[in-house]
């Protein structure tokens, strides 16, 4: 029996990617090869690499102008990316969480970091907000959504510098302006595929405007120009995104998943909010992350955290743990998990709030 897979990454997989991935292990296509054998130089790993470009492209209605690179790394390898091939001077960051905090370490080797405004004090309980972006620097970064501490930022910001964005756990959850901004970029391994390989969304007519020089595979501009192939890509995950993509348009597209999702994070938060064990410990709640749901138990009844933690597991429910800066617990809702799961977190909740 499937489980009712809350991981926050990597995380659960619609079953379609699932099926189709392990079909293509043994053969792909019916060509006599595994996709994890085909080169990356093959016309059947090029008709996939374009397929999925052309899909991401599509799905997140991105204009002329950008390239849709897959690469190593991981989003971490993009916190120093970033300021490697665009901070000239200084850049403004948005400091809403522990991945935003990092880029902004990252950052630090190359020039000046403006953090423009920060809930770090608060233990990231909220989205800054009323903040001021100089005009003056070379880019705005923020982090879309926080993962560890269930926020998320649901606006495309305006400003009059590139923005660029981490949207590593919100990616096609939400339509997105993407003309907005210069950058966006994530790991794969909450809402697209499996992980062991990075997206980058990339304005074109930034390249090459930096003063330093960029070592071959830290420069996007190799990899724009060799179209994500300069070194061996990470094939099977890129097939496997293929899929989920494939999924998303058969469900709809973004605006479809993004109603579910609303639907899914409200029956959630509804019982966090009238559950007498629980709370929500995100101070605003128009900040409430749709795809990261955190809460605790309330003071009184912190001894029941772990008799939680085995209750839940012995109904299917896995990956609930809070992380350890927050503690307590923290549903990844996704967009591959079911409503369903998220209806049996729910009776679990209110069934342990019976007993106890």
């Amino acid at each position: 029996m499937r489980k009712h897979n809350f991981n926050p990454g990597p995380s659960v997989l619609p079953e379609y990617t699932l099926e189709q991935t392990s079909k293509a292990v043994l053969d792909l296509n019916g060509i006599g090869m595994s996709i994890l054998e085909i080169s990356h130089r093959s016309k059947e790993f090029e008709g996939i690499l374009s397929e999925t470009q052309e899909l991401f492209k599509e799905l997140l209605d991105i204009p002329s102008g950008y390239t849709i690179l897959f690469l190593g790394g991981g989003a971490s390898l993009q916190f120093a990316m970033i300021p490697y091939n665009f901070l000239n001077t200084k850049a403004a960051y948005l400091n809403s969480g522990a991945w935003a905090s990092k880029a902004m370490k990252e950052a630090k080797f190359f020039g000046e970091v403006i953090e423009v405004a920060s809930s770090k004090a608060d233990n990231y309980t909220y989205i800054p907000k009323n903040y001021t972006v100089p005009d003056d620097v070379d880019y705005f970064h923020i982090t879309t959504n926080n993962t560890i501490y269930g926020t998320e930022l649901k606006t495309d910001p305006t400003v009059k510098v590139p923005l660029f964005a981490d949207a590593s756990s919100d990616i096609l959850s939400r339509p997105m302006d993407v003309s907005k901004y210069g950058i966006i970029y994530g790991g794969a391994q909450k809402n697209l595929g499996p992980a062991g390989v990075a997206f980058v969304i990339i304005k074109n007519d930034l390249l090459g405007n930096i003063k330093r020089s960029i070592p071959a595979m830290l420069d996007y501009r190799t990899h724009v120009e060799n179209n994500s192939l300069y070194n061996t890509p990470p094939v099977f995950a890129i097939f496997a995104c293929l899929q989920t993509l494939k999924w998303l348009k058969s469900l709809g597209g973004v605006q479809a998943i993004y109603k579910k999702n609303v639907e899914k994070a409200q029956i959630l938060y509804d019982e966090i909010d009238r559950n007498k064990l629980f709370r929500c410990p995100v101070r605003d709640v128009e900040d409430r992350s749709l795809m990261n749901v955190c809460f605790v138990m309330n003071d009184e009844y912190k001894d029941l955290e772990a008799p939680f933690l085995e209750f839940a597991k012995s109904k299917g429910i896995v990956g609930i743990k809070g992380h350890r800066s927050v503690g307590g617990f923290r549903a990844s809702i996704y967009n591959a998990l079911p409503k369903e799961s998220v209806i049996t977190l729910v009776e679990a909740m209110k069934e342990f709030e019976a007993k106890n």
